[in-house]
């Protein structure tokens, strides 16, 4: 059970003091009902809330899709560039959203922003093993002994060991879908590196059983659907997966 100016406030639209002058000018409703104090409590589950006859999401946590663009960084602030946060609207950026795993500046896609840390840590953690698929471009022409040299795991020039990962060819010679299994700085692009084959364009497009949405531009963003975030929590305790670049 949590207070209402509590539940309202959290959604990052509202401070608290608003949240009471809402209630006191009958705007808020609870369940059909108008609210009659912002210090009543709730249990979130089944709460229904309405702000001047709008809905607004009771939840405790929020999850959002970014279909991530180039040339911005997946961090929560930075001094001099600009952040996958900065893509959201003003009420979103004051609910302590973070991205769930980064992807480098210059990579795109599928990118989970949330402020329930438990779920991100399941899907982070280095014990957890969560896959996550890549569609990549590279300067040159993918072959057999790429995908094998990956299948088999490689230890590269500069020391860096990767686990097994896929790695299947497109009709494209330069195209092609790397699945990963491990998060190594910049794993990937040092991977085909060191075959002689650099990245000329990376795009993440699945994070366990979360599928970047076809129908996102980039830059554009989605809550998740419940079914989306409850696939996400029985898939990242369950599978023991871990994190990528």
């Amino acid at each position: 059970m949590e207070r209402l100016d509590k539940i309202l406030s959290g959604t990052g639209r509202w401070s608290r003091r608003e949240v009471k002058e809402l209630v006191r000018a009958g705007r808020v409703t609870v369940n059909g009902s108008k609210a009659c104090s912002a210090e009543e409590k709730y249990d979130r589950e089944g709460l229904v809330l309405e702000v001047d006859g709008l809905p607004v999401s009771g939840e405790k946590y929020t999850y959002l899709m970014l279909h991530k663009p180039g040339g911005v960084v997946s961090a929560t602030e930075d001094p001099r560039q600009k952040t996958v946060l900065d893509l959201l609207p003003p009420h979103l950026k004051r609910i302590g959203l973070f991205p769930a795993g980064r992807l480098d500046r210059d990579t795109e896609g599928l990118l989970l922003l949330t402020n329930d840390g438990a779920l991100a840590h399941d899907l982070l953690s280095p014990r957890k093993h969560v896959d996550k698929t890549y569609f990549v471009r590279v300067d040159g022409a993918l072959n057999q002994e790429d995908c094998a040299a990956f299948a088999a795991g490689m230890k590269l020039e500069d020391g860096l060991e990767c686990l097994p990962a896929g790695l299947e060819r497109l009709e494209r010679p330069d195209e092609g879908i790397v699945t990963l299994r491990e998060g190594k700085y910049h794993q990937i692009k040092r991977m085909l590196e060191d075959r002689g084959k650099p990245v000329v364009y990376l795009k993440r497009l699945t994070m366990g059983p979360l599928m970047l949405d076809p129908s996102l531009e980039k830059g554009q963003w989605r809550p998740l659907s419940a079914e989306e975030v409850q696939a996400l929590r029985e898939h990242g305790p369950r599978a023991g997966r871990k994190e990528t670049l």
